[in-house]
């Protein structure tokens, strides 16, 4: 579908419009940039309907969850620095519309629940959880082992197995080991993840070689994207195949992140397009989302898509990599749509790194959040 909006017209001149944004392995990711703001901006009528139709909500019920979900993101940071050492993690819970926070000790409570959130006892702190996690990070997984990930439901760290491989000799030696890591939940999963490049095809974006990608969200002086896409160096074209830039920094596997210089008439703007489903999105901030809240896709192959975050801090055990530290959503995706962004509200999230499934019969999308790559390039967020 080509751009049709007056946004989408300047593009056809050379207006270069990036979509999402990537990750990084270090604890100064978790904290979001300078530039990383909530908007208290109304969600567009475009985006309200999407969600309607992506996540079977009515237009009443998905602007009071984006209401809901943009005070959660607020309490969340407020919550953990009440929990201290006892907090063993958070998610939105969409039928109260509230934060939930777990914790370790209940001497913490009432601090807690003063900053608005609600509270759920548990057994082991995040730290505990992370320790486990990097454990598990450290043996080295077999193919038939799909990802891994720190779940505060839980309590655990949840390991995916692909279903046809869960009696595997390689497979049930590192249950095994990972067992003595920590606290393990294991899981079964029908498909293994790939990554969502794919050959020149017809379609809008970016292209490198043979490899079409997704642009990412802007950041001044270029874009991000998946770092799977291409090589530091890498020239890039845009998707009328004239000249944009080249690959200023790529990762992965380990992580899955990159950002692209901008020059030769083309420019950023804080857009993400909407593909004709819905308009195309101002990015105001940088804001993470939790687990649990509503969350939308933009890719070059399948457009514009709607979910929900299923777990953070996932290890996922690619063919040519574990990458790390990344965000799993229900959101679906198909080859073409790496690198691609993922959006809450007006909040920019992550890019688009792989999964399974497509978007007829559904499936499942992980992402690197967007504050890491940021942080790892000292890049800044293009926003509104």
């Amino acid at each position: 579908m080509r751009r049709t909006t007056v946004l989408r017209t300047a593009l056809s001149g050379g207006l270069l419009v990036s979509a999402a944004t990537l990750g990084l392995t270090q604890a100064a990711a978790d904290e979001a940039p300078l530039n990383a703001t909530v908007s208290r901006a109304p969600a567009s009528s475009a985006l309200i309907s999407a969600m309607r139709h992506d996540l079977g909500l009515t237009e009443q019920q998905a602007t009071a969850r984006l209401a809901d979900e943009t005070a959660a993101r607020g309490v969340e940071r407020t919550a953990r620095r009440a929990a201290g050492t006892s907090y063993g993690g958070s998610w939105f819970d969409a039928r109260s519309g509230r934060l939930v926070v777990a914790l370790t000790k209940a001497a913490a409570r009432e601090a807690v629940e003063a900053t608005g959130a609600r509270v759920t006892l548990v057994k082991h702190s995040q730290r505990q959880l992370d320790a486990t996690m990097a454990r598990i990070d450290a043996l080295g997984a077999p193919a038939g082992v799909g990802s891994w990930h720190v779940d505060p439901k839980a309590g655990s760290v949840v390991i995916n197995v692909v279903s046809a491989h869960k009696n595997d000799n390689d497979v049930q030696k590192f249950l095994a080991r990972a067992r003595t890591s920590g606290p393990v939940t294991v899981r079964q999963t029908d498909k293994a993840p790939t990554t969502f490049a794919a050959g020149t095809v017809g379609g809008d974006p970016y292209y490198t070689g043979n490899v079409r990608c997704s642009i990412g969200f802007s950041v001044y002086g270029g874009f991000v994207t998946a770092g799977h896409c291409a090589q530091p160096g890498a020239g890039v074209s845009g998707w009328d195949h004239s000249y944009i830039g080249n690959f200023q920094g790529s990762s992965f596997p380990d992580n899955d992140y990159a950002w692209v210089n901008v020059g030769s008439g083309w420019w950023t703007v804080p857009v993400v397009l909407g593909w004709g489903t819905v308009s195309d999105q101002l990015v105001r901030g940088s804001g993470e989302a939790p687990i649990g809240a509503s969350i939308c896709r933009s890719g070059s192959t399948s457009h514009w898509h709607c979910g929900n975050v299923l777990a953070k801090n996932e290890t996922v055990n690619y063919s040519q990599g574990a990458v790390h530290q990344m965000t799993k959503t229900s959101v679906c995706a198909e080859p073409g749509d790496s690198g691609g962004s993922f959006i809450s509200g007006d909040q920019a999230q992550g890019v688009t790194s792989g999964g399974w499934g497509n978007c007829t019969s559904g499936g499942e999308t992980w992402y690197q959040p967007v504050n890491e790559i940021l942080n790892r390039y000292g890049l800044t967020l293009h926003t509104a």
